[in-house]
């Protein structure tokens, strides 16, 4: 089993990052949460990490923290959950946040999230409301990293939002819709959080 990675920071996307760890390259897909605050490619990171095996599939997931690693594992224990919609619950809300939808029973709000209706919702409050209020949350401790919102930019925050279940034309609109509103070029983590919270209302 391989739990985490320590090494130099190759590549990286809204969807997975590439981790060098002694000449050997590890891909790992990650949520939006942990893209937020990995470093810039070349430098050292660590990511904790969960390996998913099927009989038809082998993937490496990675994590910021142990927090959003032990929350992802416990996600896809829900007989409906699989790793990919796990990753996009953990990438439309925050891991503490979810943690609190979970425990509070506020299925309304885990229905924003693309691929979570209600039954879904409802089935992971039941199965897991118990469980995730033994969970603790602690701050990820990483540096979070400035990119300018030019065009590609903008295009990665439409690639990330199609992945999580948007429709294209929605994406689009909700991200030019943030752009007019805000004052200056903002970051690429703002851009994204800021869309998600639109097309959340």
């Amino acid at each position: 089993m391989i739990v985490l990675l320590q090494g130099l920071l190759m590549d990286k996307t809204v969807e997975h990052a590439v981790i060098d760890v002694h000449g050997v390259g590890y891909q790992a897909d990650i949520p939006l949460s942990t893209y937020y605050v990995l470093p810039s490619v070349g430098e050292g990171v660590t990511l904790r990490t969960t390996l998913y095996v099927r009989e038809d599939t082998m993937r490496l997931y990675g994590f910021a923290t142990e927090d959003e690693r032990s929350l992802f594992e416990i996600l896809i224990t829900v007989s409906s959950i699989g790793p990919r919609l796990a990753l996009n619950m953990l990438s439309s809300i925050p891991a503490g946040d979810l943690q609190a939808c979970i425990a509070q029973a506020e299925v309304s709000r885990l229905q924003t999230i693309p691929g979570i209706g209600r039954k879904t919702a409802e089935r992971v409050v039941l199965e897991l409301q118990e469980k995730i209020v033994k969970l603790g949350m602690a701050p990820s401790g990483l540096p979070r990293e400035s990119v300018p919102a030019d065009e590609q930019v903008v295009g990665d925050v439409v690639s990330a939002l199609l992945n999580l279940g948007y429709k294209r034309n929605e994406a689009q609109r909700a991200v030019q819709v943030v752009r007019r509103e805000r004052d200056g070029r903002p970051v690429l983590e703002t851009l994204l959080k800021d869309t998600l919270q639109r097309l959340a209302t």
